[in-house]
């Protein structure tokens, strides 16, 4: 019998690199379209999650948190690079570049509800289900966490492009310690509390429409 590290690892990997993968290729594939070849030049508009994973921050440190049973998750992939300047129109473009992380996450949660009811009515390995199930997950809690509205996650610069000029400016300017505002607000419990646990109940509410 397996160790049961390892048959977690077996569980969360594919579908955690999967989504890592498709997030971070999304943006790259987004700002392609919208003028910036950054990402595309460097490589970085591929489904190969060589070029996008970091060992550490993809993988390890989440499953530790999870397998922990810490009361958040945590974890953070290489960033696709994106010129701003470069799009064609830059304050709404990069709204979409944004966005099409956290979408790409959430369009496989829904593509792992449909495996999860197949192989439900196949009845199928029971490994293969507890993977759908990590696929949902994973995918749901990725694009949760990327959404808070606080710069450099992708919720944050969706809020740039959104706001007016004088007031984005002003909120960029926050990227450089954001993700120390936001471990600071998970380590405390406002994160789970007030975004990550509402928007996972919502978005499990969602794609629990299309199991059948």
């Amino acid at each position: 019998m397996l160790p049961s590290w390892i048959y977690q690892l077996i569980i969360d990997a594919p579908p955690l690199i999967l989504a890592i993968t498709l997030h971070e290729a999304a943006h790259g594939y987004a700002a392609k379209h919208f003028g910036d070849y950054t990402a595309y030049s460097l490589g970085r508009v591929t489904l190969n999650p060589i070029k996008h994973i970091d060992p550490i921050g993809t993988f390890l440190i989440p499953l530790i948190l999870k397998l922990s049973g810490a009361p958040f998750l945590f974890g953070y992939a290489k960033p696709v690079p994106v010129n701003f300047n470069a799009l064609r129109n830059p304050k709404q473009n990069m709204i979409w570049v944004a966005l099409a992380g956290p979408a790409s996450n959430f369009i496989q949660a829904i593509l792992w509800t449909f495996v999860f009811s197949f192989i439900q009515m196949s009845n199928a390995l029971d490994l293969l289900l507890q993977m759908a199930k990590a696929g949902i997950y994973w995918n749901i809690v990725l694009a949760a966490f990327n959404l808070f509205p606080i710069p450099p996650l992708d919720g944050g610069r969706i809020m740039v492009g959104l706001l007016p000029r004088s007031y984005a400016a002003k909120f960029a300017k926050l990227e450089p310690i954001g993700i120390f505002v936001v471990i600071g607000l998970a380590m405390i419990g406002l994160l789970g509390q007030f975004w990550m646990n509402p928007l996972i109940s919502l978005s499990y509410s969602i794609v629990k429409l299309f199991v059948f």
